[in-house]
């Protein structure tokens, strides 16, 4: 029987492009898109139903401090009020399978930046952000 452990997809495995460049410094990547609901209610009856009104997205990048990331993504971005155009890209590959997943996060918006500084420690940068729309491009 072959090792099922080996079926299971590890962050060591996963690869993150910001607007077509690989960024490989980031330690950790977290997204989630979540449906909006309203509930709905009928007279005589005592169930509560649902009706899906739309989703929105949202996720952190952790980076490992190299680059000034936030700053140069935001920095003149929060003075002038003009927001650049972002698009990430997740992959995740399962090298014993082959398969790999990915999916393009669009019309991202970095909300906040900066960075975690403490003695004998690395410096983190954390960048969190939200998306309009998404596409699934690959499923493992």
């Amino acid at each position: 029987m072959p090792n099922r452990g080996n079926q299971v997809v590890s962050g060591n495995d996963a690869m993150v492009w910001i607007n077509n460049e690989i960024w490989d410094d980031i330690s950790s990547v977290e997204h989630k898109i979540t449906g909006e609901f309203e509930d709905v209610k009928f007279l005589g009856d005592k169930r509560t139903y649902k009706k899906y009104l739309g989703y929105t997205g949202e996720g952190t990048l952790n980076l490992n401090k190299v680059h000034s990331r936030g700053a140069m993504i935001l920095g003149e971005a929060f003075k002038t009020g003009i927001m650049p155009e972002v698009k990430i890209i997740l992959k995740i590959k399962n090298e014993a399978t082959g398969r790999a997943e990915r999916i393009a996060l669009l019309d991202v918006t970095f909300t906040e930046f900066g960075a975690s500084t403490e003695s004998k420690s690395i410096i983190t940068e954390e960048l969190p952000f939200t998306f309009s729309d998404y596409d699934v491009l690959e499923v493992l």
